[in-house]
């Protein structure tokens, strides 16, 4: 909770481990990590009619394909799941965002809302982490980019001057002088 407190978002690599309990609603999973602020409490419980509300509002800004609010998590698709995932998190207002394969098993269109809600958030100024081992993402998305070797950093490049064959060497184990 003090993460988030101090403005992290984090988009998990495994969204049914990390990113959403599955035998919850979606209201319950939209307030996760947040389910002690105020706006989200009555007395000593949670106020579920404020929750429902706030995940419904979710709901319709992120386009998450649902019945309703109440529904379990497990019961939505792969990219509604991650949707639901990337609504909580930005809608936080983090000013820095750790997303990890944030698209991994999604189809082609949630896969460029996840995008677009990224360079979004970049764009605003927030600072994004993305962790990917898909290189068109990186390359499509990344300001820079750093290139990680054995558990070591071994590059970093200008996403402007990066190129496939600088990457792939730097992947290997080469350095930016080897993929010059």
């Amino acid at each position: 909770m003090e993460i988030i407190a101090s403005g992290v978002g984090h988009i998990p690599e495994d969204r049914h481990k990390r990113g959403l309990l599955l035998g919850y609603t979606l209201a319950e999973n939209s307030i996760l990590g947040s389910h002690h602020m105020k706006q989200y409490r009555q007395g000593f419980g949670l106020s579920y009619s404020k929750i429902r509300e706030y995940c419904r509002k979710l709901i319709k800004e992120y386009d998450i394909r649902t019945p309703n609010e109440r529904v379990l998590a497990k019961s939505l698709s792969g990219g509604n799941q991650q949707k639901l995932i990337v609504a909580r998190e930005i809608d936080r207002d983090p000013s820095l965002c750790i997303a990890s394969q944030p698209t991994r098993g999604l189809d082609v269109g949630a896969i460029e809302f996840v995008h677009k809600k990224l360079i979004e958030l970049r764009d605003e100024g927030k600072a994004v982490l993305l962790v990917s081992l898909e290189l068109d993402e990186i390359m499509e998305l990344s300001d820079r980019i750093a290139v990680m070797y054995d558990g070591r950093i071994v590059g970093i490049l200008n996403a402007k001057d990066a190129t496939e064959k600088k990457l792939g060497i730097m992947m290997a184990g080469g350095s930016i002088q080897d993929a010059v």
